[in-house]
Formats: structure tokens, C-alpha cells, sequence
């Protein structure tokens, strides 16, 4: 029997080879000494991979109407089952029969991000300023620096902000991020309600999301 899997895999990885190799070659021309504009590195970077995302997601869909699981997927992009799903999946909404992602927000990732890196910054205040009105009676700005200095205490300094993956889940937007402290890996879950607002923030092992 062919294992299908494994020449996916080789042939993913000898594509990611090629993608990194390209990709040198192209950033070697905004790097200092390089003779493009710098500005005009970012637009062409920027546009590339919104495209690259877009073929992912188009590979994706073709992988699941060729009949492949949610966990060959996550096994050839190196996550979970439902990793690839949360980031892939176009599930509907049993109440509209809609993909539910296309009622996600613009910008919940960058969000997200945002207030992940006001954390790390010690801006306290402004990692408030997008609470629900039920998140803010929890949590002002004096608990949330304890919070984050409690999260510190038990996993050392934060060393690494990674790429946010945002995903709807009913009337939430669910944005998580994985996170490198000095002595534990986290995924900071942060759910945006249908103001855009702040309705939850969680950081998980790895393990539980």
C-alpha cells in the first residue's frame, strides 16, 4: 500500500525548502545594501502572503474534498486536528445554515496581538480598553497587572509573541496565540463579543486548546 501521507508530507517539505530558498532571494532585495525601497519590500511581502494564505486555505479545502481527515491535515501543517480545523474549518451556523466565519470581524487577530503586546509592555490601561462591560468589573488595570505578574511568577519573562489564529465559535470571535515564556509554552485564548469587545481572556497549555 502507498502511503499517501508520507509523500504529502516529503512533498510539502521539499516545497517549504523551495518557499524558503524563493523567499531569501526575494527579502535579499530590500535587505540593507539591497537596491529596492524598503516600504516597497512590505507591500510586495504583504500582498505575497495575503495570497499565501489564501492558497492554503484553497489547499486545505481541496485536501478535505479528496477525503482527508482534519488530523492528516494538522499532521502535514505540524498541529493538532483541531488546530487545523479552528484555523481552516468552515463550519456552518446550525441557526443560518452561513459559514460562521464570515460573520468573523475584520481585525480580531491584530487585536488580539495588540493587547497580548501591551501586556508584555506593562501598559496596563490600554490592555483594558477593550473589555466588555462584564470583563472590566473583573479585571481593571491594578488586577490585571497582578494578573500578568502572577502569569510571570510561574513561567518567567514573555519571549515570543506568535502568529494569532482567529476562528468563530457561535456569536464569539476566538482569537488565540501562542506564547514562549523563559520556562512554559502558552496559548493566550482572548474571545471577542459581537461589540468587538472583550469577552474572555485565558492562557492555556498547549495540551488544551
Amino acid at each position: 500500500m502507498i502511503d499517501i501521507m508520507s509523500n504529502e508530507t516529503a512533498a510539502v517539505g521539499s516545497a517549504a525548502v523551495a518557499g524558503r530558498a524563493a523567499a531569501h532571494r526575494i527579502l535579499s532585495q530590500f535587505l540593507p545594501g539591497g537596491q529596492a525601497d524598503p516600504l516597497t519590500g512590505i507591500a510586495f511581502i504583504q500582498g505575497a502572503a495575503s495570497e499565501i494564505a489564501d492558497g492554503m486555505q484553497a489547499a486545505v479545502q481541496s485536501a478535505r474534498e479528496a477525503g482527508h481527515t482534519w488530523a492528516e491535515v494538522g499532521q502535514v501543517l505540524g498541529t493538532s486536528r483541531q488546530g487545523a480545523f479552528q484555523r481552516f474549518g468552515r463550519p456552518p451556523d446550525p441557526r443560518t445554515g452561513q459559514p460562521m466565519a464570515a460573520a468573523m470581524p475584520p481585525g480580531a487577530a491584530e487585536r488580539g496581538a495588540r493587547l497580548l503586546a501591551d501586556l508584555a509592555a506593562g501598559r496596563w490601561a490600554e490592555a483594558c480598553r477593550d473589555f466588555s462591560e462584564p470583563v472590566a468589573q473583573k479585571l481593571d488595570a491594578d488586577r490585571v497587572a497582578v494578573m500578568w505578574a502572577r502569569r510571570t511568577g510561574m513561567s518567567g519573562q514573555l519571549e515570543r509573541i506568535g502568529e494569532p489564529v482567529a476562528y468563530q465559535a457561535g456569536d464569539l470571535t476566538i482569537v488565540e496565540i501562542p506564547l514562549s515564556f523563559e520556562a512554559d509554552e502558552r496559548i493566550a485564548r482572548i474571545s471577542f463579543d459581537r461589540d468587538h469587545k472583550v469577552a474572555g481572556l485565558f492562557f492555556l497549555p498547549p495540551g488544551l486548546t
